[in-house]
């Protein structure tokens, strides 16, 4: 039984196809939709073998920046919330999931070496999800 909807939301043209698909079944199993965005954080710099860490006010100002433009891309959608968190997109939203969620994530169209150089979010998550995970295949992918 479905609980809830997580979709996963790079702010990307796929990801907008997979929310609009995620607000559809959210609707029709008559549960939440949950949009989530994941912030990757940024390398330290070594500069002459000094570890400069990143300011906490502009890492600060980033996430609060991500949120708005979440919740402006869930706004249609009637009781939708919004997370954001840091680190790998893949894990974070699968950390989010329980058994009873449907993942829904977008299927991004990339060239074989792409693949093999930088894997797919969307197939790590459907081989680490504890639920179902629906990947939406979007024109680019096509």
């Amino acid at each position: 039984m479905i609980t809830r909807v997580l979709v996963g939301v790079d702010f990307s043209e796929a990801s907008k196809q997979a929310l609009e698909r995620a607000g559809s079944w959210a609707t029709q199993c008559g549960v939440p939709l949950v949009a989530m965005h994941v912030l990757q954080p940024p390398a330290p710099m070594l500069p002459e073998a000094q570890i400069a860490l990143p300011d906490p006010a502009w890492l600060h100002t980033m996430e609060d920046h991500a949120r708005e433009q979440l919740e402006a891309w869930i706004r249609p959608y009637a009781g939708a919330s919004a997370i954001v968190k840091w680190g790998g997109p893949a894990e974070e939203l699968v950390s989010e999931a329980d058994p009873q969620t449907l993942l829904v994530v977008a299927q991004v169209g990339h060239s074989t070496l792409e693949r093999l150089l930088f894997g797919s979010t969307a197939a790590r998550v459907v081989r680490l999800s504890p639920c179902d995970v629906l990947v939406v295949c979007t024109e680019k992918a096509k």
